[in-house]
């Protein structure tokens, strides 16, 4: 059976969808539950021509078996947007007349949304809605925020039994009641949407390395393709601009696929879905020179197995050397570098030297996955373009490269069941493919999975005033040795402070899991520590000593930072016996590392944040980057690639993203392009013709467009990582007197330092070769390059 299943407030965050989530999930080989929100209806009003979003739910409902719909209670009623969704529902058009509706609903108190419940009873039986809805079973799930475990379950056998049980007599109940005939407000479900008039073949959504990749791909196969992103210009890129650039490798399949079992352990992927993944690994060296056009692809075990090389990529390749089939691992890189958006860069182009046959819509967030309500069928996709709403169709495919759900608090404590985690990549990945496929009924895996990066296993500190987390790449032995360690929330150590991390994973009983992530945890130090940190020339994170907490005894510091006092004292005792003895007992960190606390004050607190690199949680796809229904069966038209919904689960080895992002990215390109036995057709109907503009990367802004003086010149990159920089020099009396980016878009934190730093230095030493920005060597390296570029003009100039 096929059921439409309304969550019944606008809220961003619900325990009621929470539970129409695990009834999609547990009752999939009974039916097929589709969640629609009701948050994106306008507010009802009588003096409103009836909307299209309105509409399309008018016919999911219609095409249904069945609705579900799920209830908060506020103010002893239910809410004003599910009120006003009915009363849409019963104006122009009767969807819910004569059908069958199943009612449940959760609160936070006892009485599990009785009362609105009732109500809703009596709502759905007035004069011009006159649905069926089932008598006697009322799933009241009281307590709802102790009612479902991390994985978004039910926990409780009683809840659990007593759902099913009214979830059957639903069933029951759907068939005895004759199947409606669909409501005849519109001639056809075709013309109750409205089109643009730009029709594509291959929709992309998102603008990474998956994205990039897909659409190129697509191209390459014959197909038009757009590719739309909800990041402005030069902010493009996902977490791709921000990732080392390191792709990993393998030589051998079948030692590959024996480390990747292990990786995996217990989480179980399907064998060709591996295969094609663990295939792509073997042959991604001949992939950058086939499709990259890197002539010689760069060796990782050939060229920096030296481990004093880089102390960020020391142990990649391989990550766990200790399993099976290690041997094999590589990474390769574009060029001889890292974390300078090189690989990013290679993607970008190969997307901007195809602009006739690839449009990019930046700053055009996709709201809506539309779908035909017989056949399931992803026709197109509704979006936000210029201050506007539109839907665009789709000939054969679209491709979901969205990226995860990182900056969306809700999702990460829902999902990954943790309070907060702080991003150190992309600030646009806010889980809007998540709510997407779940509209289409796709099926989710790999939720709970995220990896992190950071010192002391995975750690960042915590600066309210930075919006993306400052990735300390560079080794600081002063916060893991001496007499420092990590405190919790209570002021208890909960980590080896000297771990050699593994993409965030600390070795646990066998394998290496995600520490427990806490709410305000704090880098603990005395004076001792704090002198040594001082000392250093140039810290790694110079805003350090900016958000320093002292306190002269360690009751003052634990009021601070709102610890336990008995807590934190007996970790500090602890640590000093443990130091002493030459043994810790509690994580077995090197006792060559640690330092026994001084007995008296000052201390001092750093307050920390568990680093997010990207979440791997979303749609399940299969080996055709194909996703997949509650039912493991392909969304028609529907694919994905990369970190949305990504293969890598559990254990994770560096590169295994970005390897994700090119292999199946292919793939899903591919068989999107590809013409189907179903194709879309374009309906007769009248379409919109809304000035949307077609490229936003085809017009090359000129220099023209700047203004210089005598003595001024213009210099331009392509190097950045955002793409172009322009700099407008000032040279007078042989020396260079002002240097003036006009034109970044560099990332906002480490890269904008650059930005700030460089033109000064180059003024000071009358030279564009300074050194550059530590972290920032890409953006460096671009307005170096620009400012090179206005100086040669000069050179010109004056020999000419």
């Amino acid at each position: 059976m096929n059921f439409v299943a309304l969550v019944g407030t606008n809220a961003s965050y619900s325990f009621n969808r929470q539970l129409l989530a695990y009834m999609q999930r547990q009752f999939a080989k009974e039916a097929q539950i589709t969640i629609v929100e009701i948050s994106n209806l306008p507010l009802f009003s009588e003096d409103k021509v009836l909307p299209d979003i309105v509409k399309q739910l008018q016919n999911k409902i219609d095409q249904a078996d069945g609705v579900i719909i799920a209830t908060p209670e506020y103010d002893h009623s239910i809410p004003a947007a599910l009120k006003s969704a009915i009363e849409w529902l019963s104006w122009e058009i009767h969807p819910l007349r004569e059908r069958p509706v199943m009612i449940v609903g959760t609160s936070l108190g006892i009485q599990g949304t009785s009362r609105a419940q009732q109500h809703l009873r009596q709502i759905l039986d007035s004069p011009g809605v006159g649905a069926f809805v089932m008598p006697g079973d009322e799933m009241l799930l009281g307590f709802a925020q102790n009612a479902f475990d991390a994985r978004g379950d039910l926990k409780t056998s009683d809840n659990i039994s007593f759902l099913r049980q009214c979830f059957t007599d639903f069933l029951n109940f759907v068939s005895k009641i004759p199947k409606k005939e669909p409501s005849k407000m519109e001639d056809t479900k075709k013309n109750a949407i409205q089109w643009e008039s730009a029709v594509y073949d291959v929709i992309v959504l998102g603008f990474g390395a998956a994205g990039a990749t897909a659409a190129r791909f697509a191209a390459d196969a014959g197909a038009k393709v757009l590719i739309v992103d909800s990041a402005p210009d030069g902010h493009e890129g996902g977490n791709t601009r921000y990732a080392g650039q390191v792709v990993l490798t393998a030589y051998d399949f079948k030692k590959m696929k024996a480390y990747f079992k292990r990786l995996f352990g217990p989480i179980a992927i399907e064998e060709d879905t591996l295969d094609t993944y663990v295939n792509g690994l073997v042959n991604m060296r001949d992939y950058f020179k086939k499709y990259l056009g890197v002539k010689n692809p760069i060796s990782y075990n050939k060229v920096h197995r030296d481990p004093d090389y880089q102390a960020f990529a020391n142990g990649l390749s391989p990550e766990y050397p200790e399993y099976a089939g290690a041997d094999t691992v590589d990474l390769t890189t574009v060029h001889d570098g890292y974390f300078d958006a090189s690989l990013w860069k290679n993607l970008r182009k190969q997307v901007t030297d195809r602009t006739k046959e690839i449009d990019v819509w930046l700053e055009s967030p996709a709201l809506h996955l539309i779908s035909d309500p017989d056949n399931q069928t992803v026709e197109g996709v509704q979006m936000q373009r210029k201050g506007q709403t539109v839907n665009v169709r789709a000939r054969n495919g679209v491709v979901m490269a969205m990226g995860g759900f990182e900056n969306n608090r809700d999702d990460i404590q829902n999902f990954i069941g943790v309070p907060k985690l702080k991003v150190i990549g992309t600030l646009y990945n806010k889980g809007d493919g998540i709510r997407m496929a779940q509209e289409v009924g796709a099926k989710l895996w790999h939720m709970k999975s995220f990896e992190g990066y950071g010192f002391d296993t995975g750690l960042v500190f915590d600066n309210p005033d930075e919006e993306r987390g400052k990735f300390i790449l560079s080794p600081w032995p002063e916060l893991s040795h001496g007499s420092i360690f990590v405190a919790a929330d209570d002021g208890g150590r909960y980590l080896r402070e000297d771990e050699d991390g593994r993409h965030g994973h600390a070795y646990e009983h066998g394998s290496w899991k995600s520490p427990t992530v806490y709410e305000h945890p704090h880098l603990i130090f005395d004076q001792a520590q704090f002198d040594k940190i001082q000392a250093q020339k140039e810290l790694p994170y110079p805003n350090l000593f900016k958000l320093l907490i002292k306190a002269d005894s360690l009751d003052e510091l634990a009021d601070k930072i709102h610890a336990d006092h008995t807590i934190l004292a007996n970790t500090v005792a602890a640590f000093n016996q443990f130091a002493e003895n030459g043994e810790d007992a509690a994580f077995h960190r090197d006792p060559a590392s640690m330092q026994a606390f001084s007995q008296t004050g000052p201390y001092y607190a750093a307050p920390l944040a568990t680093a997010m690199l990207n979440t791997q949680g979303g749609a399940k796809r299969n080996s055709r980057a194909e996703v997949l229904n509650g039912s493991d069966q392909p969304i028609p038209h529907l694919y994905s690639a990369g970190e949305f919904g990504g293969i890598n689960a559990n254990q994770y080895n560096g590169g295994g993203n970005l390897a994700e992002c090119l292999i199946f990215g292919k793939i899903a390109g591919e068989n999107a392009a590809a013409v189907k036995g179903d194709q879309v057709i374009e309906s007769r109907a009248a379409a919109n013709t809304a000035n949307l503009g077609s490229n936003d990367l085809s017009d090359e802004e000129t220099l023209d467009q700047y203004e210089t003086a005598a003595n001024q010149y213009l210099g331009v990159s392509e190097d950045g990582i955002g793409g172009q920089v322009v700099v407008r020099v000032t040279y007078m009396d042989n020396k260079i007197a002002k240097v003036e980016v006009l034109k970044e878009s560099e990332s906002e934190d480490v890269g904008h330092q650059a930005v700030l730093q460089l033109p000064d230095k180059m003024v000071e030493q009358n030279t564009y070769d300074v050194d550059a920005v530590s972290g920032a060597s890409a953006s460096s390296r671009a307005i170096k390059s620009a400012v090179e570029n206005a100086l040669d003009k000069i050179q010109h100039a004056n020999t000419v």
